[in-house]
């Protein structure tokens, strides 16, 4: 139990980096932003005085020291719309305000460019792209608009997507009968039981993010797996009962037990009407997306 649930504890979440390779940014000498174009106030003059007091919410962007937090501090800002398009981002104007190298400066707008958020031109500078660009696929991105005024566009758009992948992946993982599977399956459930029992949501959060990100690994197929991250992600920054495993309850227990279940039975059709029982256990869900039709 303690090995197991010292896996489940650590289990990494299935992502990018961000570090794509050198982009454009490397291309074009920053210099090239319009003298002109740097005169003002700069965008980011009411942003957290150091980069220390970012606020680090789940399991956000992979970089580490201040690298990884002014990738988060930028990419908080352009998603929140305090760093728009009306203006290049200055890396000269980015090092001195946060007090970083112009180093840590370029390698945190590639992962920005790398994730979509920015891009940069000759004679243009680096700016931020529009929305259509970005790669909401993307964990931190994910993260930064469920925390951000997008974040009811947000969980409503996780919900729907999870509403597509997850009932497939239960009914595709129903025919893979790989019995150590299915006993981790079982013993995420049992951890869900006792950290419900015992009050413990972050355990029951954990062992139930590990449950959909395995559930979609053993179904089969590789474009589902990779978007395992994405579940993962969503249940990571859930804020409201959008659905049943959102909060530690019992039908969202019994749910995930009777998946497991149609799982052993290699029951297809029963596991996936379990998960999308499970995805509805809150009548809020309604809302996001309607329950199947009985025919």
């Amino acid at each position: 139990m303690s090995t197991l649930a010292h896996t489940m504890m650590t289990a990494a979440r299935s992502t990018d980096s961000g570090l794509a390779g050198p982009g454009e940014l490397d291309r074009y000498p920053y210099s090239d932003s319009p003298r002109t174009e740097r005169l003002g106030v700069p965008a980011w003059e009411n942003a957290d005085q150091e980069l220390g007091r970012v606020g680090r919410r789940g399991a956000g962007n992979r970089g580490r020291g201040l690298h990884g937090q002014l990738v988060q501090q930028l990419g908080q800002m352009i998603v929140s719309g305090d760093l728009g398009a009306d203006r290049p981002l200055v890396p000269e104007e980015i090092g001195q305000r946060f007090e970083v190298s112009r180093t840590v400066v370029r390698e945190s707008l590639r992962v920005l460019e790398a994730k979509g958020l920015v891009s940069a031109r000759p004679n243009v500078g680096t700016r931020v792209r529009p929305v259509s660009d970005w790669n909401l696929l993307d964990p931190d991105i994910i993260e930064w608009r469920a925390f951000g005024p997008q974040r009811d566009d947000q969980r409503r758009e996780l919900g729907e997507l999870r509403w597509t992948i997850e009932p497939l992946a239960a009914r595709l993982a129903a025919g893979h009968g790989r019995e150590e599977v299915q006993q981790r399956l079982g013993d995420m459930v049992e951890i869900m039981g006792h950290a419900l029992a015992q009050g413990d949501s972050l355990t029951f959060s954990r062992a139930d993010s590990e449950f959909h990100s395995m559930l979609i690994q053993v179904a089969g197929n590789r474009m589902l797996e990779h978007l395992s991250g994405i579940v993962s992600a969503a249940l990571q920054v859930s804020g409201g009962p959008v659905t049943g495993c959102e909060r530690p309850t019992e039908a969202s227990l019994v749910h995930h037990g009777r998946i497991v279940d149609a799982l052993a039975a290699a029951d297809g059709t029963a596991a996936e009407t379990a998960m999308r029982q499970l995805l509805t256990v809150h009548p809020e869900v309604e809302r996001v997306v309607p329950a199947p039709r009985e025919h």
